[in-house]
């Protein structure tokens, strides 16, 4: 069992690796062909963009693991059966269930690697590929909405912790690369929808901690009291050359509201949810994009489950390349299902995890109805 086990795993993993490196080539050079109309304005040369293709590479490895995993698994179990040496496992008493351990053993280090490709890797080289390209062009983040960028936020006693004692919306300018933000305006409201205070800064920093720093600051106070016979002493404006603020807004939730949501790590999608729950926003989108990021790796297993089948199955021609063919076919339809059920999901409102699980749970399905109908057979 140990020697068919690193058999397997030897033969599946190269042929794994090496369809993986096949597709990465195939939309790195479409990436390439459509970054290049981009080369020559601002200071955005060939090599930005030779860099801005190859950090987006991790985001396709993440989302093209479960199809290579499908296609090489199927190429490997073809060549097996095309070589009469899966007949001879199987007549060494090598049953269905004991190759299908063997495959979910293999199928475990594909759900690791994926995890952590769609967890760590992929969300900093997407986030580190913008602000290479930004920085290459001499542009900002926002500079795309004519009003800025606009958040919601909620003002708390003790600065980031204790009761909630009103709201405060965000207006930004400009987010630079490095993360300063530039023509920022805060507009502070009570818990009875009072405005009590205007801020406006040149340009704000974040410190850590949920603490940002501005500079060149004007506060405008407004005092709402019952009388109103002396309007204009309502009203009352300082000046500070810095000032401090508290926010649950972090330069991580600012990145979110331009990237997206199937590109963003599981932690950063929950941060974020929980933040638009607290300030009584709609959540579904990114409660299906958290659910999707859990179980999507487990999709790989489902792939390898469904390429199982075709070991058993002999064809007069065609033979591997039907095979090879059929299994791009199923990846393709399961990309497919998988976008279409988080569109409708968000659309019909269904609950995120159902939205997320039904895909791979229809796939599944349908792999062990083939293994079932190979069994009777």
């Amino acid at each position: 069992m140990k020697v068919l086990q690193r058999y397997f795993t030897s033969e599946i993993v190269r042929s794994v690796l090496f369809t993986l490196a096949a597709f990465l080539a195939l939309f790195a050079f479409f990436d390439l062909m459509n970054e290049l109309p981009s080369v020559g304005r601002g200071g955005y040369k060939l090599q930005h963009a030779f860099l801005f293709v190859l950090l987006g590479m991790p985001s396709y490895a993440y989302e093209l693991m479960p199809i290579a995993a499908l296609i090489g698994t199927i190429y490997t179990l073809s060549q097996f059966a095309a070589r009469s040496e899966f007949t001879i496992m199987r007549v060494s008493s090598m049953s269905t269930m004991m190759t299908a351990k063997i495959l979910l053993k293999i199928g475990l280090l594909f759900v690791v690697a994926t995890v952590l490709i769609g967890e760590f890797v992929s969300p900093k080289s997407a986030e580190f590929a913008e602000k290479v390209k930004l920085q290459a062009k001499g542009s900002s983040i926002s500079q795309k909405f004519k009003t800025g960028l606009w958040s919601k936020d909620v003002i708390r006693a003790d600065g980031a912790s204790g009761d909630i004692v009103g709201s405060r919306f965000i207006n930004i300018g400009e987010i630079r690369p490095d993360g300063q933000l530039v023509g920022v305006k805060l507009y502070e409201f009570d818990r009875n929808l009072h405005m009590t205070a205007q801020i406006q800064a040149a340009r704000a920093d974040y410190l850590g901690q949920h603490s940002w720093r501005m500079d060149d600051v004007v506060q405008t106070d407004f005092v709402n009291g019952t009388s109103t016979e002396d309007i204009t002493g309502s009203i009352a404006i300082k000046k500070f050359p810095t000032k401090s603020l508290v926010s649950e807004i972090t330069p991580e939730i600012l990145s979110v509201l331009f990237a997206d949501p199937d590109h963003m790590s599981a932690y950063n999608l929950w941060a974020y949810s929980r933040h638009l729950a607290e300030n009584s926003q709609h959540t579904e989108r990114y409660d299906i994009a958290f659910w999707k990021k859990l179980v999507y790796p487990l999709s790989v297993l489902v792939m390898m489950a469904l390429a199982l089948p075709f070991a058993y199955l002999h064809f007069r021609t065609g033979g591997v390349s039907l095979k090879i063919f059929t299994g791009i076919m199923i990846g393709v339809s399961f990309q497919l299902v998988n976008t279409l059920f988080s569109h409708l999901g968000l659309l019909n409102t269904w609950p995120p995890f159902f939205t997320a699980a039904l895909p791979s749970t229809i796939f599944l399905l349908i792999a062990i109805g083939a293994l079932w109908k190979i069994e009777r057979q």
